[in-house]
């Protein structure tokens, strides 16, 4: 069997992001799968309007898409990307995050959100696998939400992230080609994508270092203090990026760990199921604004706000 894998960047053209994901590529190609590779900065990518149309439509048990899907290059690029059985994806970070130019692309996934259209009957699960590729100039402590940003916007699409790589301290355009262990590195991220895609699914598992991050389901780096949910689930500690849930506990040696609960996996954003969970949240928020009480309360007050301006910055 042919495997599809894909790398999509945000970096600019020949440097480092686009170096790192094309030796990644290279070890996919090399055993055989079937490769493409965009760079996000050659098309035309709008931003989400906030206009919940999508998922307005999804919590109705029906299919809209995106207001955009005429007007940009997005669902283009989408018919390919959902068709691959597995993505790397690589973006610089120029301020602790991956670029705008990586977020925007992926923050219009929301249409396409596979939880929501399996739930409704418009498509058929497909499991795929996901790689992550970080680049920036300073160390982890600068790019510290870079790998969390992009690994969230994975599960959306049930990219099951694998193995991710933070590039540190390459500034420079194409100065990761003086670190031999970045290319390696490189190399191997596309290595234990195709190992994964020859396991079967049940049996795939993450590939990268076992001690990367906090939390042991998704391996990001990024506790917060939980709240109660909004049907009254309560963790005191949960992962920003896959919403397990548990607590810290320390270890024999004085450490601290997070330990997820038996039931901290219930709502996990990496697992179709756990997702659902979002689907009901919606369906509940969304059925409690629609009504004829709520929306006349709303266009009464909004009175207020409608023609209050103030000045703004005027460029000829």
């Amino acid at each position: 069997m042919t495997f599809k894998v894909m790398g999509i960047t945000a970096g600019r053209k020949d440097s480092n992001s686009e170096i790192l994901l094309k030796e990644s590529l290279l070890a996919c190609q090399e055993q055989g799968a079937e490769v493409t590779m965009i760079n996000i900065r050659d098309y035309n990518i709008l931003d989400c309007t906030g206009c919940t149309a999508c998922t307005h439509a999804m919590s109705q048990g029906k299919y809209f898409g995106c207001t955009l899907d005429n007007k940009d290059d997005k669902k283009a690029i989408m018919d390919v990307m959902l068709n691959q059985d597995a993505i790397i994806l690589s973006a610089p970070t120029y301020d602790l995050m991956p670029t705008a130019t990586f977020l925007k692309f992926m923050h219009r996934n929301l249409s396409y959100e596979s939880a929501f259209l399996e739930s409704i009957g418009v498509i058929e699960h497909r499991d795929k696998v996901g790689a992550l590729i970080a680049v920036g100039g300073s160390t982890r402590s600068w790019q510290s939400m870079a790998l969390e940003c992009m690994q969230a916007t994975c599960f959306t699409n049930d990219f099951k992230v694998v193995d991710m790589f933070l590039a540190t301290r390459v500034p420079a355009p194409k100065q990761c080609l003086l670190h031999d262990d970045m290319i390696k590195r490189a190399y191997e991220i596309g290595k234990n994508v195709m190992m994964s895609l020859n396991t079967p699914v049940a049996e795939r598992k993450w590939l990268g270092d076992e001690n990367m991050g906090w939390c042991p389901n998704c391996h990001s780096n990024a506790l917060i203090l939980g709240e109660v949910q909004w049907d009254g689930l309560h963790f005191p500690i949960e992962c920003q990026v896959c919403g397990a849930g548990g607590d810290l506990e320390k270890t024999e040696d004085g450490k601290w760990k997070f330990v997820i609960a038996e039931n901290g996996l219930s709502r996990d954003r990496t697992d179709t199921k756990g997702r659902g969970c979002h689907v009901e949240e919606i369906i509940h928020t969304q059925g409690g604004f629609y009504t004829e009480e709520n929306l006349a309360i709303v266009k009464e007050k909004f009175v207020k706000y409608k023609d209050l301006n103030f000045s703004t910055i005027k460029i000829d």
